[in-house]
């Protein structure tokens, strides 16, 4: 199986094309596994500040067909042209996907390098591709890895160890906008009840803020209050609340836009007001900051703000990630192994087995039919040894195929998907021992002395 990515992120183009890829986009990776793609499985990993689908597909050969379907589709949801789709996302295979995720997932390929925000964001879109069926194998262990990585970064380097985020900058950046900086007497409202805006609700407590307010277009504003606390606010309320506001953050990604025009019929007396928006596809009007009295923060704004992290702790975390990246690749090309393995492994059964079957014809289950038997296993499972070691060496050097058309040659094996073996052996004698559930890795024949004999 093969790796693809497709990238659309703040490092290579501007947020606005990622908000409007990514704007309906969620089901993109559903809709493509149930087309007649060669997609095989999909996660999609959308962020404030990105959009990125990973694939697997069956081989190199399919990673055009793939990458077009999914452009595809994305242009349907969105009702962007495919041509524009195309231009902005960047095609990632194997290892490149590897390194890339890897990357991501540690904090290094965000606006606000080391931050710890997109580390759960990997992990929720890995679980909402499990919740939704398009996750195969591959991509919950190339997901899971990630996330170890991310750990790792995290406990043996400083990166991020100030705790910045793209909310915490972007509130640093409020505060010095704010004619006072003391946030326990301002008035906040926050629109959103998402990641983002629980995130939002904790880095205000700890600068003391409590006069916080919520609104939701969605209506889980009071469910949002209830465990992190603050007031819930809805259309009859939400009025009264921007008048006084001294800050107002967009978490939302909503439909529901607030708008200069609705800043300017408020009776709000110039009373300063600074508004952060942190959603991808803008909770606010960008006109906003064209207002009198009015600052507009943006993740724009943010990714400008963001501090530089220091060099060698960057180059601790990249070294990490590089280190990661590579042995999940050895891992996964070795995988490509098993295959072949249990294939040879299935051959060189059903040869014994036939031949121990001709040793029970003539002695029947007795104690030196099983003694003849156990010896035949034991060659056999020495005569496997070598050929499993090279197989995982070749598959190393991603060279499995070559290991595959050898034993075609040799043995006119064809190599498949490996099954379980049988829970009985040959003569029909019910296996009582758990040596069916060795897996190509192990390389071993059962034993007769797993074996109820009689």
């Amino acid at each position: 199986m093969v790796l693809l990515s497709l990238v659309a992120s703040h490092s290579d183009i501007d947020l606005e094309t990622v908000a409007k890829i990514s704007a309906d986009a969620s089901q993109v990776a559903s809709v493509v596994l149930a087309s007649a793609s060669p997609v095989a499985g999909a996660i999609t990993l959308a962020t404030c500040n990105r959009y990125e689908i990973y694939c697997e597909v069956p081989q190199s050969e399919d990673v055009p067909a793939a990458r077009s379907e999914v452009i595809t589709q994305i242009a349907a949801s969105t009702g962007l042209s495919e041509e524009t789709i195309s231009t902005a996302l960047i095609s990632k295979t194997e290892t490149d996907v590897i390194e890339h995720l890897f990357s991501v997932g540690a904090g290094l390929d965000s606006a606000v390098i080391g931050e710890r925000e997109i580390a759960g964001q990997v992990r929720r879109a890995l679980n909402e591709a499990q919740a939704s069926g398009t996750a195969t194998g591959s991509l919950v262990r190339l997901f899971q890895a990630a996330s170890r990585t991310a750990k790792d970064v995290g406990s043996r380097t400083t990166l991020g160890s100030r705790g910045l985020s793209v909310v915490s900058v972007a509130l640093e950046l409020a505060t010095d906008l704010s004619n006072d900086a003391d946030w326990s007497t301002k008035d906040i409202v926050i629109f959103g009840t998402g990641a983002y805006a629980g995130a939002t609700m904790a880095l205000l407590r700890e600068r003391g803020a409590h006069n916080v307010s919520v609104y939701s277009a969605s209506g889980r504003a009071d469910a949002f209050v209830a465990s992190r606390g603050g007031t819930a606010l809805d259309e009859s309320t939400l009025e009264a609340a921007l008048s006084h506001a001294d800050i107002i953050i967009g978490c939302s990604g909503s439909d529901h836009r607030l708008m200069s025009s609705d800043i300017t019929s408020l009776d709000r007396a110039e009373h300063p007001l600074v508004a952060i928006d942190l959603a991808l596809t803008h909770d606010f009007d960008p006109e906003l900051g064209a207002l009198p009295g009015v600052d507009l923060i943006t993740l724009e704004s943010v990714r400008m703000a963001a501090p530089e992290e220091q060099a060698q702790s960057l180059r601790e975390a990249r070294s990490i990630v590089l280190d990661a990246a590579e042995t999940f690749a050895t891992e996964q090309r070795e995988r490509a192994a098993d295959a072949a393995i249990v294939a040879l492994r299935r051959h060189t059964q059903q040869v014994l087995e036939s031949e121990v079957e001709k040793v029970r014809a003539q002695h029947g289950c007795t104690a030196a039919a099983e003694e003849v038997e156990f010896a035949m296993r034991r060659m056999m499972r020495q005569l496997l040894h070598v050929p499993t070691v090279r197989a995982r060496e070749l598959a190393a050097q991603g060279r499995a195929g070559e290991y595959i058309e050898a034993l075609e040659t040799l043995y006119g094996l064809a190599v498949d998907a490996p099954v379980a073996p049988s829970m009985k052996n040959a003569a029909g004698c019910p296996v009582t021992g758990t040596q069916s559930t060795a897996g190509p890795h192990d390389a071993q024949l059962p034993s007769p002395a797993l074996h109820q004999v009689g």
